[in-house]
């Protein structure tokens, strides 16, 4: 029954793609690489301080070598002073200058890859929410966040630690092997011989147990599906009597993720044997071959435990790149998720967070000319066929109709969520291709019967009618929709915080506020999808009165569900299966022999009877 999703804030490690890393993948991801062009000579200069803190990291090794065999008069005079107060005089030096270049080091490249991914996330976040509705009706919202959390925080790991950290071993590693070279010839092929085979055999087993880890955190992620599902729905799970079957279904989901991980362990448990006999074995038989080289005056004690040091910077640098390699897959494959979204056509709105201007005003006239139109997940089904109305200036036209007739979308076709494949829509007598995108939604407004409010105060939400607003103008609207009583009732007033999607609130409360919040934008077009239908008779009332005062003296199209309070609209136009198929008064619709609206008046009539 568990369905298995993204988490957005803890999705495990699986679930971030990974790519092939070939020359169209990286071509694609170097797109992203602009976005450090504004702070690039940061960039440069952290690579500059990285790759000097990497060649002073190689010069410990010599030192520490050198210090041992002046202490036992062998150390022959290079780079490095001939005593052992001079050496270690050097040494300090040395760390101090590491420590310097590591600090700034550390610092730009966290300046930079923050930077730049601020930067970029912003620009997703913009394209996201400014894609048409379309996209959104194919796509789950716990996977559109993950795009913004867990793909962009895997490539800021990847700027700020891995790339740096690849360069840092890459240097180690050739650092490492040259100096090897230099101390011992033999000793450097014996290495080269006995240590990459077994990296192989370790990458190989190392795969496998972070297979198994994938399959636990699967497991895991299921299981936290079942209580996320279950919390949500606690009151369903109460009202059938179903905490055992859940209780049942959240344990066989635990003992199935306790036993892979048991299983997994075996495997780490061969595994960590494996390293601690080969790996550390063959550690011990390179320093036998130092010590027999030793013992034939060929190397010094100093320059073999040299050779150790450096040896196990070249083994730790090969052991390192497979799972960097993979941070970078991973990085790859979600630069390219993110890619997706930055790719898509948007629609055109300002990133400006000021008021939009509006550039050309519409006095209100409404028209519908033979509109087709179906949703593009379902291009075969017609759910508006031929649609065809006008609404003049402050008329009310009201839409009716059986469920999935299509009276919603007509909504959203006047908002412009969706256009028709033909005919069109045309604003004071203007096709609506002619306009910006903007100036419709800013002179349209719609109450909608389920309420959206965010998670802020009273005052914020009637505000994000009209950003800048002064509090005056808030409070006036709030009077005007018969919402300031109750407002201030309140112990905070305008400053309440509502909850997430305005939980601490009655449904007619929240159908105020969305009024109080259409009135401070003072459309030409009102648009009330059945604002009223989910309300009791006094919450009715005082919405009713409420968008009264919203109607006035501007077009209205009022998709009713409940026709009582419909019977002094302009004009009524009744929908079915997509068509039109009754228009006029009520008074002219109520007496057309086996007319549908007439058919529906009686249902409600007889319901409230």
């Amino acid at each position: 029954m568990a369905r298995k999703r993204l988490n957005s804030g803890n999705a495990p490690d699986a679930d971030l793609p990974k790519a092939k890393l070939n020359r169209e993948s990286l071509k694609k991801v170097s797109r992203l690489v602009g976005y450090i062009k504004p702070y690039r000579w940061k960039f440069f200069g952290a690579l500059l301080f990285l790759f000097l803190s990497s060649v002073v990291g190689l010069a410990f090794p010599s030192i520490i070598g050198a210090l041992i065999d002046t202490a036992q008069g062998k150390h022959k005079t290079g780079f490095l002073p001939a005593s052992i107060s001079g050496i270690l005089l050097l040494a300090f030096i040395i760390l101090f200058l590491q420590a310097f270049v590591s600090f700034f080091r550390v610092l730009w490249f966290v300046n930079v890859a923050e930077r730049s991914l601020a930067d970029l996330r912003r620009d997703t976040y913009f394209k996201l929410i400014t894609l048409p509705m379309n996209f959104f009706s194919n796509r789950r919202v716990g996977e559109l966040n993950s795009r913004i959390s867990a793909d962009l925080s895997q490539i800021q790991d990847t700027l700020t630690t891995t790339i740096a950290e690849m360069i840092r071993q890459t240097l180690l590693l050739v650092g490492g092997v040259v100096f090897m070279a230099t101390i011992s010839v033999k000793l450097a092929l014996a290495l080269l011989i006995m240590v990459p085979p077994l990296i192989v055999v370790a990458i190989v087993f190392g795969r496998f147990i972070r297979k198994i880890s994938r399959q636990a955190q699967d497991k895991l992620a299921e299981s936290n599906t079942v209580i996320e599902e279950t919390l949500q729905g606690i009151a369903i799970v109460k009202a059938f009597v179903n905490e055992a079957f859940e209780a049942g279904r959240y344990g066989k989901n635990i003992r199935e993720v306790a036993n892979i991980a048991i299983k997994g362990a075996k495997y780490r448990g061969i595994f960590v044997a494996f390293i601690v006999f080969c790996m550390f074995g063959a550690v011990v038989g390179l320093v036998g071959y130092g010590c027999v080289l030793v013992n034939h005056h060929e190397l010094y004690v100093g320059k073999l435990l040299t050779f150790a040091l450096y040896a196990l910077f070249v083994g730790s640098a090969m052991g390192s790149f497979p799972d960097l390699y993979a941070n970078v897959q991973k990085a790859v494959g979600a630069s390219e998720r993110v890619l997706e979204i930055l790719d898509e056509t948007g629609e055109e709105v300002s990133i400006s967070e000021k008021e939009n201007d509006i550039r050309e005003k519409i006095a209100g006239r409404l028209e519908f000319s033979g509109v087709e139109f179906a949703y593009p997940s379902r291009p075969e089904i017609t759910v508006l066929d031929k649609i065809s109305f006008e609404a003049e200036t402050g008329q009310k036209v009201a839409i009716v109709g059986p469920s999935g007739s299509g009276k919603s979308t007509m909504a959203a076709l006047i908002l412009q969520f969706y256009h028709p494949q033909s005919g069109e829509i045309l604003f004071d007598g203007k096709p609506a291709s002619q306009y910006a995108l903007t100036d419709i939604r800013n002179q349209v407004a719609i109450v909608p019967q389920d309420v959206m409010l965010f998670g802020g105060s009273i005052l914020e939400n009637i505000a994000y009618g009209k950003l800048g607003a002064s509090r005056e103008e808030i409070v006036q609207a709030a009077e005007r929709a018969n919402a300031s009583e109750f407002i201030l009732s309140f112990p905070e007033g305008y400053d309440t915080i509502v909850g997430e999607r305005g939980v601490k609130l009655s449904g007619g409360q929240r159908q105020r506020i969305a009024i109080a919040r259409a009135l401070l934008k003072n459309p030409a077009i009102l648009i009330l999808d059945e604002a009223t239908s989910s309300l009791d008779s006094e919450s009715e009332r005082l919405v009713q009165e409420a968008l009264e005062v919203l109607m006035k003296n501007r077009t209205s199209i009022i998709i009713a569900h409940r026709l009582s309070t419909i019977r002094e609209a302009d004009k009524i136009i009744v929908l079915e299966k997509g068509k039109i198929i009754e228009s006029g008064s009520h008074d002219e619709l109520i007496n057309i022999d086996q007319g549908l609206y007439r058919y529906l008046s009686s249902l409600q009539f007889e319901g409230v009877s």
